[in-house]
């Protein structure tokens, strides 16, 4: 799985309320995307930052043990104080607990992978939890990674049951970026069709050659907070039957929602 959401835009830096905490928010999210530690300067110019802001917001966030620093490359990485509060948030998050076994059934029968989606609004979905199949031609994203909240079928999901202006849905689907790019006349027809059956259908739009399947899964308020998704390649989905991949993330995401809900 492809395209993640972007860091941080410059733009969203400099008009947020709290700009020390989106600077830093920024740089962490920089670093977590890296696959190699970076140096002051290209920190400062991917962010758009002055160096020495830069500088002063790398130094904090080394003395929070967030960051690390290697004094004989001049290079920046994330630090072990990253992952002490995501296993906190892990801990507490019951969908977390409940998913994993979940996953891990469904991508082994239907040779698919899986992920355990959190959404955050209309700004973006994380994910929380993966399995993937054993297969030798796999489609993966790893757990913490962000993508745009309106993309591919969690997109149409988010559309079709989060209560959300249509012209907030409109201005964020008019950013998005796709393989296939559906018209916003077809998307919407895509998002009631999604509203009527309970799940959402992405089939090549998102990545071509790609069909993306996800489920709402409301938590105990009632409130879509996360989706299983379902991903893999058109024609192995097709051949291994759609049908009952359909089925399958159906019957699991509303098993979980009861769950959660305390019903189960």
């Amino acid at each position: 799985m492809t395209s993640p959401s972007n860091d941080t835009p410059p733009a969203a830096i400099k008009t947020s309320k709290a700009p020390a905490i989106s600077r830093a928010a920024a740089v962490l999210r920089l670093l977590g995307k890296s696959e190699s530690p970076l140096n002051l300067q290209t920190i400062a110019d991917r962010l758009e930052l002055v160096p020495s802001t830069c500088l002063n917001i790398l130094r904090a966030l080394v003395a929070e043990e967030f960051v690390a620093f290697d004094s004989d490359s001049k290079r920046y990485s994330l630090e072990a104080g990253v992952l002490t509060l995501a296993r906190q948030w892990l801990r507490r998050s019951a969908f977390n607990d409940l998913v994993q076994p979940v996953l891990d059934r469904i991508s082994r029968e239907r040779e698919i992978t899986m992920l355990g989606v959190n959404i955050v609004g209309l700004e973006h979905i994380v994910v929380v939890a993966s399995s993937q199949a054993g297969n030798n031609l796999q489609i993966s994203a790893q757990i913490g990674t962000r993508f745009p909240a309106l993309l591919s079928a969690t997109g149409r999901c988010i559309a079709a049951f989060g209560n959300h202006r249509e012209e907030d849905i409109k201005r964020r689907f008019d950013t998005l970026r796709w393989d296939d790019p559906p018209s916003w006349t077809q998307w919407q027809q895509q998002v009631k069709e999604t509203r009527e059956r309970g799940y959402a259908i992405d089939t090549g739009n998102y990545i071509a050659g790609v069909t993306v399947l996800a489920a709402p899964v409301w938590n105990a308020s009632g409130k879509l907070r996360h989706a299983l998704v379902a991903l893999g390649i058109s024609s192995t989905v097709q051949r291994r039957g759609m049908g009952k991949l359909e089925k399958d993330l159906l019957s699991a995401a509303k098993s979980l929602s009861q769950q959660l809900s305390g019903e189960g």
